[in-house]
């Protein structure tokens, strides 16, 4: 769903430039946690497809998990200083859907990519945002977005003052 035309000059009008995304240590450590607890039975997958794993249709062995940013932008740098669930977090296997609009300070999403399974129960991961992952965040009045794959990876995306998307963007954890 896009912004309506005027939205989104408002936006841009009130969109600070920044470079790169600081995200504290803490912040990152509970990322990873998360992406553990709602991972933790991805090798679960015994007698399931891929068409059964993407369709929601078999037994749900992780989920994707949708968090909401907080922070601000100070001179040239995104400072997140926090992580909240999303409300209304709707959890599936391949999906999530959630709302960050009381989210006060709001800079952004997170979320989860789960694996799934190859034919010899490997584990096969979503490295990075997706195409849809990058369309709904061009779509939004978010300035940031954060995709964590293994409980070690991250992928950013940010927008420019021009509301054009930059990805792969820099992340520093402090």
């Amino acid at each position: 769903m896009s912004m309506p035309l005027a939205g989104v000059l408002a936006w841009l009008a009130l969109s600070p430039p920044f470079h790169v995304v600081i995200l504290p240590a803490a912040v990152r450590g509970v990322m990873s946690d998360l992406w553990l607890e709602n991972n933790r039975h991805w090798d679960e997958l015994a007698g399931q497809n891929t068409l059964t794993q993407l369709l929601g249709t078999g037994r749900p062995t992780q989920r994707e998990y949708l968090g909401c940013l907080e922070g601000e932008v100070v001179g040239d740098t995104l400072f997140v200083r926090r992580l909240q669930p999303a409300a209304d977090l709707r959890q599936l296997q391949f999906a999530v859907a959630g709302k960050c609009d009381g989210v006060a300070r709001l800079v952004g999403t997170f979320h989860t990519h789960p694996y799934r399974a190859d034919s010899a129960g490997r584990p096969i991961k979503e490295r990075g945002l997706s195409t849809m992952d990058l369309e709904t965040f061009a779509a939004s009045r978010d300035l940031v977005t954060v995709v964590m794959w293994d409980r070690d990876s991250l992928d950013v995306a940010t927008k420019a003052e021009d509301g054009s998307v930059r990805h792969p963007a820099p992340l520093a954890v402090r």
